[in-house]
C-alpha cells in the first residue's frame, strides 16, 4: 500500500547554528514496501526548499541540518514519504530556530553535607558551556532519589541559580541528584527553550542521626517538654549570639542546629560515662 503521512515532527538546535528532526512514520508504521523519508525545509516567506542529508542522527526516523540556517526569520519544516505505489507529505511546521534551543547538560554537579546537619545536601553545578557566548539564562531543575528507590523527587523552583539546598532528607541516607537545563530569553525570544537531558547522577551521603539504633522515642509528653526546653535553649541563644539582629536568616538557624547537635551528643556521652 502507499506510505502513511508522517507525523509528530519535534526539532531542536544544539548552538543556534544547527537543528536535528525526528518524526514518527504513521499510525500503522511502515507499510510492507520500502519507504524513503526526506525532510525538507525553507525560509518561510522567500527561499528555495532545501533537503536534510544527515539521516538517522538521533534515531531511525531523524535527520540533522548541520549549518547554514539562518536566525530571526522563521522555517517551514515538512517530511515525505515514498515508496513504488505513492508519496505521503506530513503537516508543515513552522520554528524559530531560537525557540527550540537546547543544551547540553549541566556539568561540574557536586553535592555535598550541609555541616552537620542531618537533613541537608548542597548542589552545585556549571552552567552549559555550549552556549557560554551568547546571551542568554537559563532555569534549572533537580531531581533526587535515595539509593533504594527508583522515584525521584523534582525541585521547579530552582529558577537562574547554580546552587540549591535540599532539605528534609533522611539522616544517614544516600542520595542521587542529577540536574538539566533550559534556556529562554536568547536574543529576546520570549519562549522557553527545551529541557536538555538529565545530568549524570551524582552520589552524596546525609550525616547519620545521633540518636543510637534501637533508642524509643519519647512519649508524646516528653516530646513537648523537650520541643519547649529547646525553643527556649533557642532563643537564648539568639539573645546571646544575634543581639540586634532584624530577622534570622537560614544561616543563623542553621547554626543553632549545629549549636544544638553538638550539645545534645555532649550530654549523651555523658550520660554513658559510668
Amino acid at each position: 500500500v502507499p506510505p502513511e503521512k508522517p507525523v509528530n515532527i519535534t526539532c531542536w538546535s544544539k548552538n543556534m547554528k544547527d537543528l536535528t528532526c525526528k518524526w514518527a512514520p504513521g499510525t500503522e508504521g511502515e507499510t510492507f514496501l520500502h519507504t524513503n523519508y526526506t525532510l525538507k525545509y525553507k525560509l518561510r516567506w522567500y527561499g528555495r526548499d532545501n533537503t536534510c542529508q544527515e539521516y538517522h542522527t538521533a534515531g531511525p526516523y531523524s535527520c540533522h541540518i548541520p549549518k547554514d540556517l539562518a536566525l530571526f526569520t522563521p522555517y517551514e519544516i515538512w517530511v515525505e514519504a515514498s515508496n513504488r505505489l505513492g508519496v505521503a507529505v506530513s503537516d508543515v511546521v513552522m520554528l524559530d530556530i531560537l525557540d527550540v534551543v537546547t543544551t547540553d547538560p549541566p556539568s561540574d554537579v557536586h553535592v555535598s553535607r550541609v555541616g552537620d546537619l542531618e537533613d541537608q545536601l548542597s548542589v552545585r553545578w556549571s552552567s552549559p558551556p555550549a552556549l557560554k557566548d551568547f546571551l542568554f539564562q537559563a532555569k534549572y531543575q533537580i531531581q533526587y532519589r535515595v539509593e533504594d528507590s527508583s522515584e525521584w523527587k523534582v525541585v521547579d523552583d530552582v529558577g537562574n541559580q547554580t546552587s540549591c539546598r535540599l532539605a528534609g532528607l533522611r539522616p544517614g541516607t544516600v542520595y542521587f541528584v542529577q540536574v538539566r537545563c533550559n534556556p529562554f530569553g536568547i536574543y529576546g525570544s520570549k519562549k522557553a527553550g527545551i529541557w536538555s537531558d538529565w545530568s549524570n547522577p551524582t552520589a552524596a551521603s546525609t550525616p547519620r542521626s545521633e540518636r543510637a539504633a534501637g533508642s524509643c522515642d519519647p512519649k508524646g509528653g516528653e516530646q513537648n517538654t523537650t520541643l519547649r526546653r529547646e525553643l527556649k535553649q533557642f532563643f537564648g541563644w539568639v539573645k546571646k549570639h544575634a543581639y540586634g539582629c532584624s530577622n534570622l536568616g537560614i544561616k543563623l538557624y542553621d547554626q543553632w542546629r549545629v549549636w544544638l547537635q553538638k550539645s545534645h551528643k555532649t550530654r549523651n556521652q555523658v550520660g554513658k560515662e559510668p
